[in-house]
């Protein structure tokens, strides 16, 4: 099973840019898409459901705002939207799909980077979603957790780490949160595949184009997966070549 997480930001602009041609030239069996931007009403689904996707759809209440959405090939048994807190729901940040024994919960983490009041509501959000996720893999061991994370875990995941020590994503506080997280039983794929790899990012600025150019990144996206699904993870990767937003797909496959 194939997965792709991937931060459209704006799922109409990304289809402009050729994101439906991309996945019919590259077999996905799960998208989750962050900050569509749109609620279902606002694209035509035929470009999924011809290429056999199910659709599971949570846009933010603010039109043209945040926004998640699950497209799956085989139909899922179960999907929430949404995780309880209500400035969380409210803008849409969390939609959750069972496909058998596997739960897939992909979230749009809050940034803090427009000032004090957001990074407060994205430690508060952090709070919450340890939480309610905590209480989910006791019921549903099996998860993979898919996102934009909006916070880069270790130095080896962003271009300037002394430049970025006061920046929204690489605080420490954020940091930490990581390491508790990952202390609780989940598995950073990408770094579990690859733990040495450097240069490997999910974003680009772009304030000035030469940032992606030049590979001036940060790792803020990621598929975790809970220690119980360690050993079925065959690969994981990130495809920064794909270019339909200022963020690219981050990708992992798990054996049968």
């Amino acid at each position: 099973m194939r997965i792709v997480s991937y931060n459209v930001n704006g799922i109409r602009a990304a289809i402009k840019k050729g994101l439906i041609d991309w996945l019919t030239t590259y077999p996905v069996d799960v998208l989750c898409v962050q900050e569509t931007k749109a609620t279902p009403d606002d694209i035509d689904l035929k470009l999924f459901t011809d290429m056999g996707y199910h659709v599971s759809w949570y846009p933010a209440q603010k039109k043209g705002y945040s926004g998640v959405a699950v497209f799956s090939k085989k139909k899922p048994s179960y999907t929430a939207c949404g995780n309880g807190y209500e400035m969380s729901d409210y803008e849409g940040r969390v939609i959750r799909v069972d496909i058998g024994d596997l739960t897939i919960v992909n979230a749009y983490f809050p940034s803090g980077t427009s000032g004090d009041e957001r990074q407060g509501y994205k430690y508060q959000w952090l709070d919450e979603f340890f939480v309610w996720i905590e209480a989910l893999k006791k019921e549903r061991p099996h998860i993979v957790l898919a996102g934009d994370y909006n916070i880069a875990h270790g130095e080896i995941d962003i271009h300037d780490p002394k430049g970025n020590k006061k920046s929204s994503g690489f605080l420490p506080a954020e940091r930490a949160w990581m390491d508790q997280f990952l202390g609780t039983g989940w598995i950073d794929s990408f770094r579990h595949k690859h733990p040495e790899a450097t240069g490997a990012y999910s974003w680009w600025s772009q304030r000035f184009p030469s940032v992606r150019l030049n590979n001036k990144g940060w790792r803020i996206d990621y598929l975790f997966t809970t220690n119980a699904l360690g050993g079925k993870i065959k690969d994981a990767s990130i495809l920064p070549m794909v270019k339909h937003s200022d963020h690219c797909p981050i990708v992992i496959e798990l054996k049968k």
